[in-house]
């Protein structure tokens, strides 16, 4: 494994912030002006990672959205946004580990260290473990940090812990840190930075999907590694809108999706297409699962398709585009208004652009009973399959919260059967490997619904749909992604037809 990190860090208990540093100077004359604050000693970059850090922290901030805008409101140049972006993600994605050397080096609980003591500690400990940042530099200015979004006496406390690591090689600290695992899941935690738990769930995916016992030492360790290197730009040209031949600065085309583009940079603003709204950001495994529903069987026209849960809205509008093409229609629906104002935004290109209902998912088979042709259920899930993208959500996460989802999953799975109509077809998506989201789904819907539901072969849609390039692992009728194989998030894919 060539990154290290740890298990889950600590809960912040009343995190709390002390006096702003008094300015210094001399006296002012009566009626002058007060003289300007000196300009902070602190690199920018490094500022603006810490402030997402703290609200991811202290907000549940998602980093992928708050950090480019920090990074447009400041004007950094590239290289400047290049640094923040990689010590806001490294920082965000090792954390667990780094709290693991903090507590060594400082002897005490991480619960027990202030929250933005803590976050200054974890940016410190990212550019002295992890990156080539010159050593005396990643001290003095986190001390700095320290110094303006926590109390006075905490700059002696991180000075003395930063200073601490500096003194120990970084491959010793991976020693120290793994010392006290209990067993193999509990290293890999910590030399990969995942929470144990999860460690144990992608051990049961890789297994789910036909991975045998020698090999799956080798493939959980690729996946760990795939977790924590960070994702190229994916984009969507939507079809009949855009052909992605079209679309230039630097993209080329994709491996497995038909209609997505690799762009060289992690910045889509200066694509015009995007601005435009032909062209989105969306994950390739993204792509393939809307299209998985779009081109199981060919279109009719007059088809009704539902996205059930369709926030942020990336799906949407490329099932929306492919509906488009065959004459059908899409109805979006999402609950949560903020979401569905999303899903609005991300298909407003889209000629006739599909209506978008707020109504709850686990009701609408009740009130729109065999309503729809083609139905996508890319149900609210655990997320583990995009940490990726989302380094933070390892972090936020805990197995409780799967029981939750798999019940939230089942009722909107019902609800989407007895929406469709007799012969439609229905896909389940997940961004999760999870086999309590996944496959243990699966099993349960043909369960309940019996000689109603048919499972259909979605690997096999899916290699006509990517000409056969697709590595797709055991034989089986459902499809899981993996980043490690396929460069992709995780997704799951599943498809059904009612009886």
């Amino acid at each position: 494994m060539s990154t290290p990190t740890g298990g889950r860090p600590g809960n912040d208990r009343g995190s709390h912030r002390g006096r702003a540093p008094q300015s210094r100077g001399g006296r002012q004359r009566p009626g002058s002006r007060p003289a300007a604050p000196a300009p902070s000693p602190v690199q920018p970059a490094r500022r603006i990672a810490l402030e997402v850090i703290t609200a991811v922290r202290e907000d549940d901030a998602y980093a992928n959205l708050l950090l480019p805008s920090k990074i447009a409101a400041a004007g950094l140049d590239t290289a400047d946004a290049g640094l923040a972006t990689e010590l806001t993600y490294g920082t965000l994605r090792m954390r667990g580990y780094y709290d693991r050397v903090i507590e060594l080096a400082s002897g005490r609980p991480i619960s027990e260290i202030d929250g933005a003591v803590r976050d200054v500690l974890e940016l410190g400990c990212h550019q002295i473990l992890s990156l080539r940042v010159a050593q005396h530099a990643a001290v003095n200015e986190s001390v700095e940090l320290a110094r303006q979004v926590a109390s006075r006496s905490s700059t002696g406390f991180v000075n003395g812990v930063l200073r601490a690591i500096t003194r120990v090689p970084a491959s010793e600290w991976l020693e120290k840190a793994m010392a006290a695992a209990i067993d193999d899941d509990e290293r890999l935690a910590v030399a990969a930075s995942h929470p144990a738990w999860v460690v144990r769930a992608f051990r049961r995916a890789l297994t789910a999907d036909g991975v045998d016992a020698t090999a799956l030492p080798f493939e959980l360790d690729e996946l760990l590694e795939a977790d924590n290197t960070p994702a190229r730009l994916s984009l969507t040209a939507l079809p009949g809108l855009i052909d992605r031949d079209e679309v230039e600065h630097g993209t080329e085309p994709s491996r497995l999706s038909p209609v997505g583009l690799l762009a060289p940079t992690g910045d889509p603003s200066g694509i015009p297409a995007v601005h435009e709204g032909t062209v989105r950001v969306q994950d390739e495994g993204s792509q393939l699962a809307a299209l998985a529903l779009s081109r199981a069987r060919p279109i009719t026209a007059g088809e009704r398709w539902l996205d059930l849960c369709a926030g942020p809205g990336g799906k949407t509008a490329l099932l929306a585009a492919e509906a488009r093409l065959g004459g059908a229609v899409v109805i979006a629906n999402e609950p949560v208004a903020a979401r569905a104002g999303l899903v609005r935004r991300a298909v407003a290109a889209i000629p006739d652009a599909p209506a978008v209902w707020e109504r709850d998912g686990t009701t609408i088979g009740a009130d729109e009973p065999e309503s729809f042709d083609r139905i996508l259920v890319d149900a609210p899930c655990t997320g583990l399959g995009a940490l990726r993208r989302r380094p933070e959500a390892r972090w936020r996460k805990t197995p409780s919260d799967v029981a939750d989802l798999v019940i939230l999953q089942q009722q909107l799975i019902d609800s989407a059967v007895r929406a469709l109509k007799p012969g439609g077809v229905l896909a389940y998506v997940t961004c999760s490997p999870h086999v309590g989201e996944t496959r243990g789904q699966v099993q349960g819907a043909l369960r309940r619904w019996g000689d109603q539901l048919e499972q259909l072969d979605a690997q096999e849609v899916l290699r006509e749909v990517t000409g056969g390039a697709i590595d797709l692992g055991a034989p089986s009728a459902a499809v899981q992604l993996w980043p490690h194989r396929n460069t992709t998030d995780a997704m799951f894919i599943a498809l059904f037809r009612k009886n």
